[in-house]
């Protein structure tokens, strides 16, 4: 004959390990931070008011080595007078090609930043290009890994702020304002909340073969939550063809 009651206790007992369970389970896959999931844009954007006690501050010195100063140079002067005319110099979004840390974390388009269990990832609309930070984990030696556009990403909350450290960016893949670097450049970030919706990753570039000295700038973002992420294709949006028939780079205002 069947025991009933032996049953029943027995499935109490199972129910009880199986709510166990599922809270370790539940403490295990826990997401370490504050919420910083979501939809960002950069901020101050075109159509934003700026709260001057937000507004990012500005960048430290850039010092170029001689060997690279004399060519940035040069090529900054170039795309101001060819901006002014409106016929931009190519650069890596009229070629169609991914902007690469650390220009995506500044980039006019918006990002999603998803928080799971050991990362966070980072997409940017243009192209939806993802970047991916591993959490706790030791990162690599310089040269061990193939560069590519994102580099290698770890990462770690202290107290409020994701220190994160990236390595192995192609030197193909100009920096903030395109700058230069080579194969030995280090980004340091620290990614955190000046408020609630607004949003700081403080970058600080080492590259001792380019740079005199490290050089941090600071890049605010303006949370969106009401925002729902698009596909953007550079092939079908970038160019256009003016009265004259002349095929140009669509610009920010046009």
């Amino acid at each position: 004959m069947i025991d009933l009651k032996r049953i029943l206790a027995m499935g109490g007992t199972l129910v009880a390990a199986a709510f166990l369970v599922g809270q370790a389970v539940a403490a295990d896959m826990s997401v370490d931070g504050p919420n910083i999931t979501g939809r960002w844009f950069r901020y101050p954007s075109f159509h934003d008011k700026p709260d001057p006690s937000l507004v990012p501050p500005k960048p430290t010195e850039l010092m170029l080595k001689p060997a690279y100063k004399a060519d940035y140079e040069k090529m900054r002067a170039e795309q101001r007078a060819s901006d002014a005319r409106g016929e931009p110099l190519g650069n890596s979004g009229t070629e169609c090609l991914p902007d690469g840390m650390p220009n995506m974390m500044s980039a006019i388009y918006p990002i999603e930043i998803l928080q799971t269990p050991g990362q966070v990832t980072i997409i940017e609309e243009a192209m939806s290009q993802v970047r991916r930070i591993y959490l706790g984990e030791k990162q690599a030696e310089i040269g061990s890994i193939a560069p590519g556009y994102f580099g290698h990403s770890v990462g770690q909350w202290d107290n409020g702020t994701l220190d994160v450290d990236t390595i192995a960016i192609k030197t193909s893949v100009h920096g903030f304002r395109d700058t230069p670097h080579s194969d030995k450049m280090r980004l340091k970030e620290r990614i955190f909340l000046k408020t609630k919706d607004i949003l700081y990753d403080e970058i600080t570039v080492e590259d001792p073969d380019v740079l005199e000295k490290p050089w941090t700038y600071t890049v605010a973002l303006r949370r969106a939550p009401d925002y729902q992420m698009l596909e953007y294709v550079c092939e079908n949006n970038r160019d256009y063809i003016d009265q004259n028939g002349v095929t140009r780079v669509r610009l920010q205002d046009k």
